[in-house]
């Protein structure tokens, strides 16, 4: 994940919470409203970004590469 992914999923995270709270959001419907708000934002940042500098946020970029040979520990042994 990239500083931007990062980033812009807080954006959502946070925009959702707020917008949750300030509308008293109830039950699994309300919360998802909000949740599509949120990540509505996020999504008009990210192309308002991606559109100012002409690159793309998204990434094919992850870690598990670096987990992946690390063998696990049982906690009996």
């Amino acid at each position: 994940m990239t500083d931007w992914e990062l980033i812009l999923t807080m954006v959502g995270e946070k925009a959702t919470t707020d917008i949750t709270i300030s509308k008293d959001s109830w039950g699994f419907n309300e919360c998802k409203d909000s949740a599509l708000e949120g990540g509505t934002i996020a999504k008009n940042t990210r192309k308002e970004i991606e559109d100012k500098t002409g690159n793309s946020i998204a990434s094919d970029e992850n870690y598990l590469h670096v987990t992946k040979n690390k063998s696990r520990k049982r906690i009996d042994d």
